[in-house]
């Protein structure tokens, strides 16, 4: 049954109905928010200002708004250099250019002195479309939730990318927060819980466990929901923090089920699925399935046919399913 607690929207499973935002969106308007609480909340872009929903602050606070050009290395100095001097910059730009092409800033400008960055990586995933390989970031959460002192946050919809948003400013340290280009189905509501670290079973189950991050999550709900229908039991567990990673929530919901399948839209290879299986080999090994890009890089396309391309659909996630409980 779905958890009463996790506070859905009603029409969760008609996609006809359901209200799709893009996640992007919730950045935005979140970055105002912040804004609004905290004069210290500056903003700084590569070039991408309405790509990345940053023209919202710009709007709203020019005085406090940077245009660096695609200077995505140069930002990212600038960003620390202005953490150190007591302001809180939020970075924006797509994930493959943060942090992708100035990871080495991130790193020791940033995560070293603890500087209290915010960095988001837009356009994340195959879904960004016809932008092809070179913009779709496939391996952004292996290369940020491997570097000391960097939260990594992969919220699932449009209103928990807001939530994320305004968490981040109070956090005092680097954050990453990752987003779709894409409307996605918005299943959360505002009155859904959402802390960092904190992982939310949406569905309780007892037969296996989906833990999975980002839009895809709701693709984990439809199949939850078409497993059903084979007297299948599905925990779903919306694990949008993957660093600091809920272990207590992921190793008892394994030992309650026996069998785990992780969802995300990047590379398997070092990522949230990955994060799922080191902590499980260390205290509840069981057997894992894992739903994601295999080892490659995307392709231009429509979105929806990209996530069929790659095996990211909720009918996917069903055959994993079906292939991890055989294997109990």
């Amino acid at each position: 049954m779905l958890n009463p607690k996790a506070k859905l929207v009603k029409n969760l499973f008609d996609r006809k109905k359901i209200n799709q935002i893009p996640t992007r969106n919730g950045y935005g308007e979140g970055m105002v928010e912040a804004g609004e609480k905290d004069k210290n909340v500056v903003v700084l872009c590569a070039d991408l200002t309405e790509s990345t929903r940053s023209n919202y602050f710009q709007e709203k606070f020019p005085d406090r708004f940077i245009q660096t050009g695609i200077a995505e290395q140069n930002m990212m100095g600038m960003a620390a250099g202005m953490a150190l001097s007591g302001k809180v910059p939020f970075v924006s730009t797509y994930g493959v250019f943060c942090p992708g092409r100035n990871w080495d800033q991130l790193r020791v400008s940033v995560c070293y002195s603890k500087a209290n960055v915010k960095l988001t990586g837009a356009h994340t995933g195959i879904s960004v479309g016809p932008d092809g390989a070179t913009h779709q970031a496939l391996e952004d959460i292996a290369i940020t939730r491997c570097l000391p002192n960097l939260a990594v946050i992969v919220p699932g919809d449009y209103e928990e990318t807001k939530k994320a948003t305004l968490e981040a400013a109070k956090i005092k340290g680097p954050v990453y927060i990752r987003f779709a280009r894409e409307a996605t189905p918005v299943f959360t509501t505002k009155e859904s819980p959402f802390l960092v670290g904190k992982a939310n079973i949406l569905k309780e189950g007892r037969d296996v466990s989906i833990i999975a991050c980002g839009p895809l999550v709701y693709e984990a709900l439809v199949a939850a929901k078409n497993l059903a229908t084979k007297k299948i039991d599905v925990e779903v567990i919306n694990n949008h923090t993957i660093k600091p990673l809920d272990e207590k929530t992921i190793i008892k919901s394994a030992k309650k089920t026996g069998a785990v399948v992780t969802v995300e839209e990047h590379q398997i290879m070092g990522g949230a699925g990955s994060a799922v299986m080191e902590i499980l080999g260390k205290h509840h090994p069981v057997p894992v399935e894992m739903v994601g890009i295999n080892d490659t890089f995307g392709k231009s396309g429509q979105p929806e046919e990209l996530l069929k391309e790659f095996g990211c659909t909720a009918k996917d996630i069903t055959s994993a399913v079906i292939k991890v409980i055989k294997r109990k």
